[in-house]
C-alpha cells in the first residue's frame, strides 16, 4: 500500500492532495500542518469529491509530523494560512531534518518553485543522500515550455519535447538543440527570429502556478511511490560533478525509482548551450 505524506496544507499542499488523488494511483494522500483543523478540512472536502469525481484514494489529515512514517514519498510545500507561499528555508529545513529522522527510506520531493536553496543545504548540511532529494518545480517550468512551443507550432504539447537545464529562473537553458516538435527538431521547425522571441518569453513563465507546479510534482511522487518509471523529468538536483560543479542544486533530466534518483539523463547540447550551462552552474 502506497502513501504519499504532504508537509504543509497551504494552497500548493490542498492542490497536489487533491491532484494526486484525484489520478487515483496512490493508496493514500496525508496531508500534514501544524494547523491540524485546516489539513483537515482539506482532507475531508478532497475525499467528498471522490465520489464525484470517481476516486477511492483516501485522503487523511494529522497535526503531528511524525505522521509521515510509513511514507515511500514525503514532499514539502509550504504552510497553512493565506499567502504564506512555500515554507521558509530555516524552517523549511527542519521540517526536513526531522522528517529525516523519522522516515529513513522515504524518496523527499520539494514541490514549490523557490526551495532550490532548501534542497542545496539539505543535502549540504544534513548530509542526506543527493539521491534521496530533489524539487519537482523545473518539471512545471518544461511543460510550461512544451505549451508555449505547441502554440507557436499550432501542434499539441504532448508532440513537444525540450530538455531544460541550468538553475532556475534566472538562468534556465533551454536545449533548443535537442527539442523537437511532431518529430521534427525544433531548430528545423522554427525560424532564428521566432526562436530569439522565445527565449525571451521563458523567464516570464517563472514561477509557475500551484497547479502546474501540484501536476508536475504529483507524475514525479507516483514515480517514485510506484516502484519507478523510465520517463524522465527535470529536477532540481544537487550536482556531484556534472557540467563541472558540486554542491549546487540545479535542473537536470532524472530518471527517479524507489529510492529516488536512479539516472541522470545526459545531454548532448550545441556547443554554445554547453557555455551557457557550465556558465550558469559554475557561476553560482
Amino acid at each position: 500500500m502506497s502513501l504519499i505524506s504532504i508537509v504543509g496544507a497551504g494552497t500548493l499542499g490542498g492542490t497536489l492532495a487533491h491532484t494526486l488523488a484525484s489520478r487515483g494511483r496512490i493508496a493514500e494522500v496525508r496531508l500534514i500542518d501544524e494547523a491540524g483543523a485546516v489539513a483537515a478540512g482539506h482532507a475531508l472536502d478532497i475525499q467528498q469529491a471522490g465520489p464525484i469525481e470517481g476516486f477511492r484514494t483516501r485522503v487523511s489529515a494529522d497535526s503531528d509530523i511524525a505522521a509521515v512514517i510509513g511514507s515511500s514519498v514525503v514532499m514539502f510545500t509550504g504552510p497553512a494560512g493565506e499567502g504564506k507561499g512555500d515554507w521558509e528555508e530555516e524552517k523549511g529545513l527542519k521540517l526536513v531534518e526531522r522528517v529525516v529522522q523519522l522516515e529513513r527510506r522515504a524518496v523527499l520531493i520539494c514541490a514549490g518553485a523557490s526551495q532550490r536553496r532548501l534542497i542545496e543545504r539539505a543535502v549540504g548540511e544534513l548530509k542526506i543522500a543527493r539521491r534521496r532529494l530533489v524539487g519537482s518545480a523545473p518539471a512545471a517550468l518544461a511543460s510550461a515550455i512544451r505549451m508555449m512551443v505547441a502554440l507557436e507550432l499550432h501542434c499539441s504539447p504532448g508532440e513537444v519535447h525540450i530538455p531544460i537545464a541550468g538553475v532556475p529562473p534566472e538562468l534556465t537553458v533551454v536545449v533548443w538543440s535537442e527539442g523537437v516538435a511532431q518529430g521534427v527538431t525544433l531548430t528545423r521547425a522554427l525560424e532564428p527570429a521566432r526562436l530569439v522571441r522565445l527565449r525571451q518569453l521563458v523567464p516570464r513563465l517563472w514561477p509557475p502556478g500551484p497547479y502546474a507546479l501540484a501536476s508536475a510534482a504529483s507524475r514525479i511522487a507516483e514515480a517514485a511511490a510506484a516502484g519507478g518509471s523510465t520517463r524522465a523529468s527535470p529536477c532540481f538536483l544537487v550536482l556531484d560533478g556534472e557540467w563541472g560543479a558540486r554542491g549546487l542544486a540545479a535542473c537536470a533530466p532524472v530518471v527517479l525509482g524507489p529510492h529516488g534518483v536512479e539516472r541522470i539523463i545526459e545531454l548532448s547540447p550545441s556547443a554554445y548551450e554547453r557555455v551557457q550551462i557550465e556558465t550558469a552552474v559554475q557561476g553560482r
